[in-house]
């Protein structure tokens, strides 16, 4: 209303020039006002080519292109002007082809471009793409000369430059006479967008030197150029340009700075550099939050994103995407839903660079269904949608689902790439399909990706999680230049395996290579020493750990606690725990399940005290340690609080390893009545550890009703493991059921059960012993038969008496006692008594449980060689010193 008043005022003025008025809106895109002023022109007849061609101006800047090509028709003699503003109109609106569409009509009329005209067809042929027409409009500029014309030449430069054309644009630059600061803008632009970043600072460089003053446009491309280089230092000094010259409130210069500080590496400064414009745009915000979201900082880019709501800027796709990956960062499912409900307001949700985003932070919050929903609604899916959702499967341990999905897509003709190789065999590993990982390798060496060094590790990695460890080690000897991170999946493979020679032996050669070792290959390698035993080689790693300064990484300590206890040593494990930084669920848990096994049965219940004080929660592993604590010291009431209370104070429910325990707990303490009725109530069929429990409670109180029940269940669960016929023979020869017994053993020779032969590894200067009952194969068996019959008449001498009626061979009463002599337990003692120092304690560990006769002979020779010997079975820790054991003959 104040500009209508205003005009009609001024038009009864002879001064007032329509002229001026008219180019002023063409410029501010006021068509209303200008359309009134049209009216006014047709009413005094003013209809001349001069107002003529300020409407069509007006009219094609304000995008009204059907207006302007109106009022150009119906001129009787449309000029060059009037063509040059609708070209210009098109132009600036994007609309590149109606541009030349215009040209290609203006130049049929006979009318000659000009040097306004030129510049704006040459823009037509970069947003277009048209390098044969612009190398056409370039000899038509050549021949009329307006080549010397400074401002066709940038807009040339610019051209070729954005056809791809670099080296041209580069020739046409130096070929301009005089060049304005505008010239070496129209190349910075171009290199930088081109992503030639220190071919731009060379440019800017250069053009400070010839003493050309740098404008808002020059510094924020050139502060482009920095982001893109990372280079953080140059970019200060175009700040401090920017300050110098006046130009550190332009807002592209002020956003360009936001960007490079928060790319560069120094968000603190690009929060300062953001606080200092005075009105923040779309741009500014999104800069800030992805820096936030770049930095990890992902909390501060949801604070910012609820600012910039409160600024009243609604944010759009980019802001969108970037605080869907805080949300993913985060795992706020409700915060991520929220922003997917304002992409469908917003009407972008289709966008595939949105919706891989939505794909991405659902996969992350745990939610592949809804992840997988965004997916089948993406109209066209390409190869990093399939490789979000993939991955999103495989991280969330949806294998099967992630292989299915690949199976589908993979005639569908998407492709594939390394990505979705390594989800593929992640997965794969997962499933332990070793058919699904040889399918992969043939594809890799298909399509050429086995030279790529991540799918070689994760072939190495995934053939060994699925026991295929001969295809894993071709896959490394193949390798042309294996790294640290394959030796670290072949190592791991090898410890997990129980093969931990070959993993010492990978790591020898992983340093002989000069390859420095790093927190995950120690941790693989201590945990190889703890499958072994070997303690002494652990205690090395250890000192690797410390030499290569690994002492503050959490997963080091927790191997660390976890080697040491299962070495025998409870207090180096105890001191090793008590280095780790940070202890989390894995520390607490490795170390009470390390005093458990070592029968520290209150030490370990104290220490769950703390780690609740500690504020951290356990996790189902913690209560099976905790359970275990109290079965091995017959904690009966203690196990039972445990159990019963777990789902209420912990929200964890009991499964079939708690029940185990706990029925292992009651059989034990002969509440074997208790035992059987826990067994009925359980939620779901029990399992064989459930009932190899309830076998073992009966072997020790000799139940052979019991018994038999828990046998036969074991018979159809695991009717190839022999420890179930061995023990069930046990209960029968423990009263006097001889008859069974041959029964027993009959039905194993004709059904083929081989019994397990029992096993016993000693560590001794860097090299692991095995020994099986009645071994020769030592080089230095003499010596360890002779110590041992040398043992056995100091043991008579101090009350040992054989205890045959453990042995279930039908022989004579002296064959019996020789061969409880040898079992592979007392030779590894003895070769440990005659192979290490006086004094030094001997460790050795056993495939099976340690029999009463072993258990009972160990408690005489440790006080006969005043040494303490430590045997680790199957079950738990046996510290004998002193004529006892630290199980307390509770086992």
């Amino acid at each position: 209303m104040v500009f209508e008043s205003n005009f009609w005022r001024l038009s009864q003025n002879s001064y007032v020039s329509y002229t001026k008025l008219l180019l002023h809106l063409s410029q501010t895109k006021s068509l209303t006002p200008g359309l009134q002023i049209q009216a006014h022109l047709t009413k005094l007849g003013l209809n001349d080519s001069k107002h003529r061609n300020h409407l069509i101006n007006l009219h094609s800047n304000c995008g009204y292109f059907d207006n302007a090509r109106k009022l150009l028709d119906e001129s009787p003699e449309p000029d060059l002007v009037s063509w040059s503003s609708l070209i210009s109109g098109y132009t600036k609106n994007g609309f590149g082809k109606d541009a030349l569409r215009a040209f290609f009509k203006m130049h049929s009329l006979g009318l000659k471009c000009n040097e306004f005209t030129f510049p704006s067809v040459l823009k037509a042929c970069s947003v277009e793409k048209e390098l044969f027409l612009g190398k056409q409009i370039h000899g038509v500029v050549v021949v009329t000369g307006f080549d010397c014309d400074v401002f066709v030449a940038n807009t040339l430069v610019v051209m070729y430059a954005k056809c791809g054309e670099l080296v041209e644009s580069r020739m046409l630059f130096e070929e301009i006479p005089e060049r304005n600061v505008v010239s070496w803008n129209a190349l910075f632009s171009c290199y930088t967008q081109n992503d030639f970043f220190s071919e731009a600072m060379c440019m800017f460089r250069d053009m400070i030197g010839r003493g050309v003053r740098p404008d808002e446009y020059s510094l924020s491309n050139i502060l482009n150029a920095c982001t893109g280089l990372g280079d953080i230092v140059e970019g200060k000094k175009i700040h401090g340009y920017l300050v110098k010259l006046g130009y550190d409130y332009d807002p592209f210069s002020s956003n360009a700075l936001v960007d490079m500080y928060a790319k560069g590496g120094d968000l603190k400064d690009a929060i300062r550099a953001f606080e200092g414009i005075v009105v923040p745009d779309i741009v500014s915000w999104n800069a800030i939050i992805a820096g936030c979201v770049l930095h990890q900082c992902q909390t501060q880019a949801i604070d910012m994103l609820n600012q910039m709501r409160r600024s009243g800027i609604w944010p759009n796709m980019f802001t969108l995407s970037s605080a869907l990956k805080a949300c993913a960062a985060l795992e706020l499912p409700e915060l991520g839903k929220v922003l997917h409900s304002l992409l469908i307001k917003k009407d972008i949700i289709l966008d595939s660079f949105v919706s891989v985003g939505l794909i991405d932070m659902y996969c992350k919050c745990d939610l592949t269904k809804d992840a997988r929903l965004i997916y089948d609604l993406m109209p066209g899916k390409d190869l990093i949608a399939l490789n979000a959702m993939i991955s999103g499967y495989s991280q969330n341990e949806a294998d099967g689902a992630c292989l299915d999905l690949f199976s589908q897509t993979f005639t569908q003709g998407i492709g594939f790439d390394q990505t979705t190789l390594l989800a593929i065999l992640n997965s794969a590993a997962g499933l332990q399909a070793a058919n699904v990982c040889k399918q992969v390798h043939a594809l890799s060496v298909k399509s050429g990706f086995l030279c790529d060094t991540f799918v070689i590790n994760s072939l190495v990695d995934s053939y060994g999680k699925c026991i295929q460890l001969d295809d894993a080690a071709r896959i490394f000897d193949e390798c042309p230049t294996p790294d640290l991170p394959s030796f670290t999946s072949l190592i791991t493979a090898y410890a997990l395996l129980g093969q931990g020679e070959e993993a010492m032996k990978l790591y020898l050669k992983l340093q002989d290579m000069g390859l420095k070792p790093d927190s995950f290959v120690c941790s693989s390698l201590l945990n190889a020493c703890a499958n072994l035993s070997a303690y002494e080689q652990g205690k090395q790693i250890h000192a690797h750990v410390l030499k290569f300064g690994f002492t503050t990484d959490v997963f080091a300590g927790n191997s660390l606690v976890n080697m040491y206890a299962k070495c025998g040593s409870v207090e180096d494990a105890s001191c090793a725990f008590h280095e780790v930084p940070k202890k989390g669920i894995v520390s607490w848990s490795a170390m009470i399940g390390g005093l458990a096994q070592h029968g520290h049965a209150k030490q370990a219940l104290h220490l769950f005290d703390e780690m609740l004080k500690d504020g951290v929660s356990p996790n189902h592993i913690t209560l099976v340690s905790v359970l275990y604590a109290c079965n091995h010291a017959g904690l009966v009431a203690e196990a039972k609080k445990y159990f019963e209370t777990m789902k209420d104070s912990f929200r964890i429910e009991p499964t079939q390893e708690h029940y185990a325990c706990m029925i292992d707990v009651l059989g034990r303490a002969g509440k074997l009545d208790d035992a059987i009725e826990l067994v009925n109530k359980m939620p779901f069929e029990a399992n064989a550890s459930v009932w190899g429990a309830l076998l073992g409670a009966a072997r020790i109180h000799k139940n052979v009703e019991v018994g038999k029940h828990a046998a036969e269940m074991l018979f159809n669960l695991e009717p190839e493991k022999s420890g179930t016929h061995v023990l069930l023979a046990n209960i029968y020869a423990s009263v006097g059921l001889w008859g069974d017994v041959a029964k027993v053993r009959r039905f194993m020779k004709t059904s083929r059960v081989k019994k397990e032969p029992g096993m016993s590894w000693i560590e001794v200067k860097d090299s692991i012993y095995t020994f099986i009952v009645g071994d020769r194969s030592h080089q230095r068996s003499d010596e360890i038969y002779g110590k041992l019959e040398e043992l056995g008449h100091l043991m008579a001498k101090a009350g040992y008496v054989p205890m045959i009626d453990i042995d279930l061979h039908d022989v004579e009463r002296k064959q019996k006692e020789i061969l409880l002599s040898y079992h592979s337990e007392k030779l590894a003692v003895a070769f440990g008594l005659i192979a290490t120092p006086p004094g030094a304690p001997i460790r050795v560990k056993k495939n099976l449980r340690i029999c009463l006769d072993c258990h009972t002979t160990f408690k005489f020779i440790c006080k006969i060689v005043s040494r303490e010997i430590i045997i680790r079975d199957i079950n738990r820790f046996h510290h004998f010193k002193d004529g006892f054991c630290s199980c307390g003959d509770y086992w």
